[in-house]
């Protein structure tokens, strides 16, 4: 009985071994696949926003993660709301692992809410790295704007910029005029939230709806600090601590029906994939493991995170397998509820 004993254990750490050094194995593949090599992080809005600023900073990072540690190259390629992005990543550039996307949560919601970016690929199938923070998105306003609280938006006029169709600076503002009445003005064309602040600066327009809140005190904290503009509601579920510890009021609890309250949690759920990452669906499965174990690194790398905090960004991450669930999940919803949305985006066919 002892010598079975003994065998067996003997079986069990030969095989173990064995695994040990086949992952050792396909480690080394990885790295020899990727040293040498560029790896780019397409980023899809245009340089100087909040989308921007972290794609930058997951670009300087995940390179030393990366089996092989490949130089790491951020690219710009703004349009249809991170549509012409994620488009490149997942069916024009080579699908071997050396492209990420770093595009919108509108990427996962178009398709659900009548394809608007024309995302050209199964969204589902999509290999999705991770995301870098959920994120929570505000409607600002200058101080000086006739309109003093969100209930008085719905009285009197303000005019806000935004950027493209797609974009989320035109769809939040839309969805709160069509649900609850605001009256909002939009003046769309501005290539990127970047510039619809520059507006703002220049008094072009009195403020911006549909902007993430960390991208907004990662790029204009002095806003905030001078008291030049200030937060007029959150567009957010639960809101953010530190808003709701200051008394900013969420738009969801100005619904008065189910019916509101049930196109606003729909629209707004994308809010928890913050600021997804992707590669395309015919990358090799060790790559994209590779390098979502990279990018869960790079999360929690100190270097990262202190350039984070000088930066002002949050860092609150999905790890790939995560946002990977969520993004099956949101497609499960309901299609009486899915109608209502697009009709309230002013999307429906």
């Amino acid at each position: 009985m002892k010598a079975v004993s003994t065998t067996l254990r003997t079986l069990a750490v030969l095989a173990a071994a064995g695994l040990t050094a086949g992952a050792a194995v396909a480690q080394e593949q990885i790295a020899q696949f990727y040293k040498g090599k560029t790896v780019y992080v397409v980023i899809g809005s245009a340089a100087g926003g909040g989308f921007d600023t972290y794609g930058r900073l997951v670009a300087r990072h995940i390179g030393k993660h990366i089996p092989g540690n490949p130089n790491v190259v951020p690219q710009n390629m703004p349009g249809a709301g991170g549509g012409a992005a994620a488009n490149h990543v997942g069916t024009i550039a080579l699908q071997d692992g050396t492209f990420i996307g770093a595009v919108h949560p509108a990427v996962i919601m178009d398709p659900i809410l009548g394809d608007r970016t024309k995302i050209k690929m199964d969204v589902t199938k999509i290999n999705w790295i991770g995301s870098a923070n959920s994120d929570t998105y505000v409607c600002v306003l200058r101080a000086d704007a006739e309109v003093k609280t969100f209930a008085e938006a719905k009285d009197k006029q303000v005019i806000l910029g935004a950027s493209s169709d797609a974009a989320s600076t035109r769809e939040f503002p839309t969805l709160l005029n069509n649900v609850l009445g605001t009256k909002f003005k939009l003046v769309s064309g501005y290539s990127g939230n970047r510039e619809v602040m520059l507006a703002v600066d220049k008094n072009e327009v009195q403020g911006i709806c549909g902007a993430g809140w960390s991208s907004v005190l990662a790029v204009r904290s002095q806003w905030f600090k001078d008291g030049t503009v200030k937060v007029l509601a959150q567009e957010n579920i639960p809101g953010h601590p530190d808003l709701n510890k200051g008394g900013v009021p969420k738009t969801i609890d100005f619904a008065t029906t189910p019916e509101q309250r049930q196109i606003m949690e729909l629209y707004y759920s994308q809010e928890i994939f913050g600021r997804p990452y992707m590669m395309g669906p015919d990358v090799p499965k060790d790559r994209v493991e590779a390098v979502r174990t990279a990018f869960a690194a790079a999360m929690k790398d100190s270097e990262l995170l202190a350039e984070a905090k000088k930066l002002n960004l949050d860092v609150d991450s999905l790890n790939g397998a995560e946002l990977q669930a969520l993004v099956q999940k949101i497609f499960t919803v309901d299609q009486a509820v899915v109608e209502r949305t697009k009709k309230a985006l002013g999307y429906e066919k």
